[in-house]
């Protein structure tokens, strides 16, 4: 083998570090995009009993966002496995005590049928701020895109883009907000 086929070779096995901010972002919608990653789905080489998968870093997983009222009708089940020893937990309650949790449980169920679930979880780092290891974040080449993008807050934008702004209504000058 040349050393050039040798190089493709190993670039086609290699392992690729990616990088994903869950600021706002749905973590079950954005389970299934790292989902591909960690699993290798995206490599032209993949199949269900290769493991070609990458490592994913999700940060800022304290600021996910859930639909609607989730945050108070979602609940989690957990079993010890002794008599008397199941648990459900909400939402809220989940994320307050590991901010990291929900978005942990979200990947691992939607890896449905995987049989090497538990090892790829194992290349999911989450991290519940922006505090990453420098020798991890030494290792990422790829970041992955958000699925929705996160809007800006008001205090957030300058005043002299706020003059920019086209009004719609031209206020009179006695006006008064109640």
């Amino acid at each position: 083998m040349s050393l050039v086929r040798r190089g493709q070779h190993w670039g086609t096995f290699a392992r690729i570090w990616h990088i994903f901010d869950a600021t706002w972002q749905d973590p079950f919608k954005s389970a299934h995009w790292i989902k591909q990653y960690l699993m290798g789905l995206y490599k032209p080489i993949y199949h269900p009993t290769n493991d070609c998968g990458d490592h994913v870093i999700v940060v800022n997983s304290k600021d996910i966002a859930l639909r609607g009222d989730e945050w108070q009708k979602r609940v989690y089940y957990h079993h010890t496995g002794y008599i008397g020893g199941a648990t459900w937990t909400l939402a809220w309650e989940l994320h307050s005590k590991d901010p990291t949790m929900i978005l942990k449980k979200a990947v691992y169920s939607s890896m449905t049928g995987n049989l090497q679930r538990r090892h790829t979880m194992q290349r999911l780092h989450i991290f519940p701020d922006e505090n990453v290891p420098e020798d991890m974040l030494k290792n990422v080449t790829n970041q992955i895109k958000q699925l929705k993008p996160v809007p800006i807050r008001l205090h957030e934008i300058l005043p002299e883009e706020k003059e920019k702004i086209p009004q719609l209504i031209k206020y009179p000058v006695d006006y008064q907000l109640q």
